[in-house]
């Protein structure tokens, strides 16, 4: 399970359906809507345009909500990020858009890519290689944390709230 809190083991549809309403809720008032503008400016005001995932601040980077605690001020050093509830007392918002945004940073890019290979020399002409000399395996992306940032600014900016909506 992710620091997120979600797992996709669902056995109450009718939870999920009240979860998704309390998430909508939360991102869609007064205080998600503040803090989402405030997220936006702080991730642009970025000097090098990274995002880290499982801590809120870790070797210099921030996670999007630890972003969002440099631009307040707050001392992230003593947060427990593994805690929704206590995050969301510290940022003053709802702990549904706590753990949507945890859930947006930390699962919704892939720290991995696949990476092809041959393999030089006699090879089995059996299961598994087939004779085959190529391979893939997956290896860390170099480029994860960037990606990481223009994804959560993409849906930051997707969930403010245009100007005359209500």
């Amino acid at each position: 399970m992710s620091r997120s809190g979600y797992t996709d083991d669902m056995d109450d549809q009718w939870a999920h359906i009240r979860w998704r309403g309390a998430v909508n809720s939360a991102i869609s008032g007064r205080r998600g809507q503040q803090a989402l503008h405030e997220i936006a400016a702080a991730l642009d005001a970025m000097p090098e345009k990274r995002l880290t995932t499982n801590d809120l601040e870790a070797e210099g980077e921030f996670c999007t909500l630890g972003v969002l605690g440099a631009a307040r001020g707050i001392d992230l050093k003593n947060v427990d990020p593994d805690d929704p509830e206590a995050v969301a007392d510290l940022f003053n918002l709802s702990p549904a858009m706590v753990r949507e945004i945890v859930f947006e940073n930390d699962e919704a890019v892939d720290d991995y890519v696949f990476e092809e290979y041959e393999v030089c020399g006699p090879m089995r002409e059996r299961y598994p290689d087939w004779e085959s000399h190529k391979r893939t395996h997956r290896v860390l992306d170099p480029k994860a944390a960037e990606k990481r940032w223009f994804y959560m600014r993409r849906w930051v900016e997707s969930n403010i709230k245009k100007d005359g909506a209500a």
